[in-house]
C-alpha cells in the first residue's frame, strides 16, 4: 500500500498503473488517507464508496484510468452537494452530472469528491461561511487564491495529480499563479458547459489545474468538443498531447510583447522583474520577435463588476434577500449594491465597457501573436482575507486583483499561467496570453519553460 498519493504529474500516474507498479485502488486510498490527514481545507465533500466501486474496476488503458481526480465545487454531479459554496444551498443536492464530468468518468477518471471554491465563484479568495478557509500548501497562513482555490491546493499540496476548475475571471489562472501549478484558460467555448449552461455574461470557461502540460494536453483531448446543450461551444479538436512540441519551430518569429502591468494593473517590482526576465529568456530560446507596442487594456469600473450578479440573483430567487446575513460580505454586499443601481443605464455601461476591452485586445493581437504579462499583481495573501488594495505599498484599488486576467475572459482568447519561481517564498506566474483557437502554441510555450527550467510538481512538505 503507497504511503502518500503519486506526487508526479498524472500521467506519469497512469503509466505507473499501466506498468503494474501501483493500482488505482491503492491510489484512492493513498489519497483519502491524506486529505483526512490534511488541514489545507481544500475538499467540502467526498463520496468514498462511490470512488472505491469506480476504482476497483478501473481501466488504466483509458487516458484517465484510474486516477482520483477532483471536481470543483461549483461543478454539478449528480448525488453530490449543489451548494454553489454557499450556506444558502447547504441541503441542495445535484440532479445532473456536467458534460465535463460525463467526459473524464468515460476517460477512466475515479471522481471521488468536491474541491471547495469562493461563493459562486465570485472573487479571487476562497474562504465562505460554509466551508471555512482553504490554505496554500506552500504556506498556509496564505490563500491559494479563488475561485478554484480547493483544486490548486489539493494538486500543489500533493492530495490529487489534477483537479477540474472554471475561469470566468481568472479563476484557474489566478490560484495556479498563487500555487505553482499549471492553469490554461480556454479559448472561451473550448469545453462544453452544459447541461443547464447558464449563459452569464458570457466570461467562463472550464479547465482544470495540473501538474504538467502534458496532463493539461489530455485533459483537454478528452474535455473538448461541441455539444448541444451547451450553444456556444466549439467543434471537436484533437492531437493535443501527441502534438506537443511540434508547433514549437513554428512559433520561430512569432511576435511577442513583453507588458507585466496589461498597461493598467500595479504590480509588484519583483513579480514584473521575473515576468520580464522569463519572458525575454522564452523569447530568445524560441526564436520570438520581441516588439515594442503600446499595451493598455480598458479599467474596468464597478458596473462590470456586478455584471455576474444577474446569474446569482437567478440562482437565489425568492429566497433573496431573507438569505443575506448567510452570505460572505463580499456576495452581499455585491447584491444590495446591485440591486440599488443596476438598470438599463447600468447594462448599457457594461456593453461599452465590453466593446472596448474588445475592440483594444483586438488591436493588441493584429500587432502580436503573444502577450507576456504578470498571472497576479503579487503574492498570495491572507487566506481569509481581505483582497490587498495596496501593491509594494501604493493604493491599487480593489479591482488591481483580477485587471491581469479579466481582459482574456471578456475577450474569449486563451491564456496560460505557468509557475516561474518564487518571490519572498511563494510561487509566482508568468501568464501568457495569445489569438482565439492558439492553445496549442500556449501548451508548446509553457513546455519550453517546463523542459528547461522546470518547477516543483508539488509545493515543499507535501503532502499536507
Amino acid at each position: 500500500m503507497a504511503d502518500t498519493p503519486w506526487l508526479g504529474d498524472t500521467c506519469s500516474l497512469v503509466d505507473a498503473f499501466r506498468a503494474g507498479e501501483r493500482s488505482p485502488a491503492e491510489e484512492l486510498e493513498a489519497t483519502l488517507a491524506a486529505i483526512e490527514r490534511s488541514d489545507l481545507n481544500a475538499f467540502s465533500f467526498l463520496d468514498p464508496d462511490q470512488a472505491r466501486e469506480t476504482a476497483k474496476t478501473a481501466d488504466v488503458s483509458l487516458p484517465f484510468g484510474g486516477v482520483p481526480i477532483g471536481v470543483k465545487e461549483l461543478t454539478s454531479v449528480a448525488g453530490w452537494p449543489a451548494t454553489e459554496a454557499s450556506l444558502v444551498f447547504k441541503d441542495d443536492v445535484a440532479a445532473h452530472t456536467s458534460t465535463m464530468i460525463e467526459r473524464l468518468r468515460r476517460s477512466g477518471a475515479v471522481t471521488f469528491g468536491l474541491t471547495t471554491a469562493s461563493e459562486f465563484g465570485g472573487i479571487n479568495l476562497t474562504s465562505t461561511k460554509l466551508n471555512g478557509s482553504t490554505k496554500n500548501p506552500w504556506e498556509k497562513e496564505h490563500t491559494p487564491g479563488g475561485s478554484s482555490g480547493g483544486a490548486a491546493a489539493a494538486v500543489a499540496g500533493g492530495l490529487c495529480t489534477i483537479a477540474t476548475g472554471g475561469d470566468g475571471g481568472g479563476s484557474i489562472r489566478i490560484p495556479a499563479g498563487f500555487t505553482g501549478t499549471l492553469g490554461l484558460k480556454n479559448t472561451y467555448g473550448r469545453i462544453p458547459k452544459g447541461p443547464k449552461m447558464v449563459l452569464a455574461s458570457l466570461t467562463a470557461v472550464s479547465g482544470c489545474l495540473a501538474r504538467s502540460v502534458r496532463d493539461t494536453a489530455r485533459y483537454l483531448d478528452v474535455c473538448n468538443g461541441f455539444d448541444h446543450r451547451d450553444p456556444y461551444s466549439l467543434p471537436y479538436v484533437g492531437g493535443w498531447e501527441a502534438g506537443l512540441g511540434t508547433t514549437i519551430e513554428a512559433l520561430r518569429n512569432k511576435r511577442a510583447v513583453i507588458a507585466p502591468t496589461l498597461g493598467s494593473a500595479l504590480v509588484h517590482s519583483d513579480v514584473a522583474e521575473q515576468v520580464t526576465e522569463t519572458a525575454e529568456w522564452l523569447a530568445k530560446h524560441v526564436g520570438l520577435e520581441l516588439v515594442d507596442i503600446p499595451v493598455k487594456t480598458p479599467e474596468l469600473s464597478l458596473e462590470w463588476a456586478l455584471a455576474g450578479m444577474a446569474e446569482i440573483v437567478m440562482e437565489l430567487g425568492d429566497r433573496y434577500p431573507d438569505c443575506a446575513d448567510d452570505l460572505t460580505p463580499e456576495i452581499a454586499f455585491g447584491l444590495k449594491f446591485a440591486h440599488k443601481i443596476y438598470d438599463i443605464k447600468t447594462r448599457g455601461s457594461i456593453e461599452r465597457q465590453r466593446l472596448a476591452m474588445n475592440e483594444c485586445m483586438a488591436a493588441v493581437f493584429d500587432e502580436v501573436d503573444f502577450v507576456f504579462a504578470a498571472t497576479n499583481p503579487d503574492i498570495a495573501f491572507g487566506h481569509a482575507g481581505p483582497m490587498p488594495q495596496k501593491v509594494d505599498g501604493i493604493d491599487a484599488g480593489l479591482g488591481n486583483n483580477g485587471a491581469l486576467t479579466i481582459p482574456s475572459n471578456i475577450f474569449g482568447n486563451p491564456a496560460i499561467s505557468v509557475p516561474i519561481g518564487q518571490s519572498r517564498g511563494l510561487p509566482i506566474g508568468i501568464q501568457i496570453l495569445s489569438p482565439h483557437h492558439t492553445e496549442a502554441w500556449l501548451l508548446s510555450l509553457a513546455q519550453e519553460i517546463e523542459r528547461e527550467r522546470p518547477w516543483p510538481l508539488v509545493a515543499p512538505g507535501s503532502p499536507h
